[in-house]
């Protein structure tokens, strides 16, 4: 089954502007489907297709003159590379093709992580690329109608085995689990370890185990680099490379009143819940976890993160906790305009220490997803 992405009317309506699509995104979450369906509306134009991953492919844009990348593309009205981040020179050469061929061609580029894909792209590339981030899928793109009680049925399996679109297809618990397990342990890390020449691979996978056992909680890095014995440097670096391979995000605090924030704070984050499962192997139904709550509120912290970047919202995301213990899951500012969020899987009435932060807070339990993923 396709499932209609929120991003592919932008993606395609960006087309033939004079700049170079990129569309990154963890691996397994869609992006070359996107791309090939976006492809076939653009009313027919010929393609040229190149496979970062096959080394002829690759040869053929590494380090090649104008001359020479005019001939790889001949005819063809779209070039589209499949992980570009593969392709060393891959800045310089998407440099040459958007200046010579401006809006009469369009260069489409997909890529399993920002690392390298975006560092080589980021100078050569200024004001000549569309940066697009795909997601596992989102509550929206699973359920388009927002049907209350389609949603009810699968809240409960999405906080479990997560929403990749491979474990999403799958009709038995057992298909699912084989899935998530699958993407977890053959294609989390792989570019990490690939292009960034990791040497501890067992201490990367130490880490993440630890990072998954702490979502909604405020995370410490000396803390972790003890635990997995590890320095406090490389613990540092690790998460940044998880951020940019779509494994975790970090939620930063919210400093308002910076004398009682606890600013050195963080809180880390999956982008799938499916993932985190699979990496402390646990599947057990949401009624049996301990955990339920803070899965609950990762599911959906990481679902609202989506539905603002698909929608182009100028969101910025924070959380809020003060040293004498007052706190709030989730606060977006929008227009310098502050909203604040506690995420209970049982309704709740919001406690006194939200009144002592000055902004509004809305606790969101399951009776109210729709209100707070479909806008």
């Amino acid at each position: 089954m396709l499932y209609s992405r929120l991003i592919a009317n932008n993606l395609v309506s960006d087309c033939f502007q004079g700049r170079v699509i990129i569309l990154v995104g963890a691996r397994q979450t869609g992006k070359t489907t996107l791309a090939q369906m976006a492809l076939k509306r653009l009313d027919g134009r010929k393609v040229r297709f190149i496979n970062g991953d096959d080394p002829i492919d690759r040869e053929a844009l590494n380090d090649k003159s104008l001359e020479s990348l005019t001939r790889v593309v001949g005819d063809a009205e779209v070039l589209f590379v499949d992980e570009g981040q593969k392709i060393k020179t891959i800045g310089q050469t998407l440099k040459l093709l958007v200046d010579h061929y401006g809006a009469q061609r369009q260069v489409i580029v997909t890529g399993s992580s920002t690392i390298n894909l975006l560092d080589s792209t980021q100078e050569p590339l200024t004001g000549r690329k569309f940066v697009y981030n795909l997601y596992p899928l989102a509550l929206s793109e699973i359920v388009p109608d927002a049907d209350v009680l389609e949603i009810q049925k699968k809240w409960a399996d999405l906080l479990v085995y997560g929403s990749y679109p491979r474990v999403i297809q799958q009709d038995s618990y057992e298909g699912k689990e084989r899935e998530v397990r699958e993407i977890a342990t053959s294609y989390l890390y792989r570019d990490i370890l690939e292009l960034q020449q990791v040497r501890n691979p067992e201490a990367l996978n130490k880490l993440v185990q630890a990072l998954a056992l702490q979502i909604g909680s405020e995370v410490s890095y000396a803390e972790l680099a003890q635990t997995i014995g590890m320095d406090r440097i490389s613990v540092e670096r690790y998460v940044q490379l998880l951020e940019r391979s779509f494994v975790i995000f970090r939620l930063p605090p919210y400093a308002g009143n910076k004398r009682r924030t606890l600013s050195k704070l963080r809180k880390i984050y999956f982008w799938d819940v499916g993932v985190r499962n699979a990496v402390i192997r646990n599947f057990n139904p949401l009624v049996s976890r301990a955990d339920g709550g803070a899965l609950f509120e990762n599911w959906m912290i990481a679902e609202r993160m989506k539905m603002n970047e698909y929608r182009r919202s100028l969101s910025s995301s924070y959380f809020w906790r003060t040293y004498d213990g007052s706190e709030i899951d989730y606060i977006e500012e929008t227009n310098q305009n502050l909203q604040g969020f506690e995420f209970k899987l049982k309704f709740s009435k919001p406690n006194r220490s939200f009144e002592r932060s000055g902004i509004p807070v809305t606790v969101m339990d399951v009776e109210r997803i729709v209100e707070f993923l479909y806008g």
